[in-house]
């Protein structure tokens, strides 16, 4: 399954030094165990679309073996170091979990 995280940073965290220690949060929550690939980026340089949304900071892409690795992850203490590190940064949060 695949495990997809929009983040919209609030706009008093933009500065270059908040976002680099975001990215270094991403890159952790990446090596957490159960996850069989994973990454992070901004949004690309694509052409603008009517049905494309370039207005988030960051997206997290996960793939698990199976939804049991998923929750495990999700309940993992390094998880919630990342969630609990960061959670005053973003203005919202979109999670699409594809199967």
């Amino acid at each position: 399954m695949q495990h997809h995280v929009y983040f919209w940073l609030k706009e008093e965290h933009q500065d270059a030094e908040t976002r680099a220690a975001f990215e270094k949060g991403l890159d952790a929550v990446c090596q957490v165990p159960n996850i069989a690939s994973g990454n992070w980026g901004k949004p690309a340089p694509t052409p603008e679309r009517p049905v494309t949304d370039k207005s988030f900071d960051y997206g997290l892409y996960l793939s698990f073996d199976s939804i049991e690795k998923h929750d495990a992850y999700q309940v993992h203490p390094e998880h919630d170091v990342f969630v609990d590190g960061f959670k005053d940064l973003w203005e919202k949060v979109l999670v699409m979990d594809v199967e």
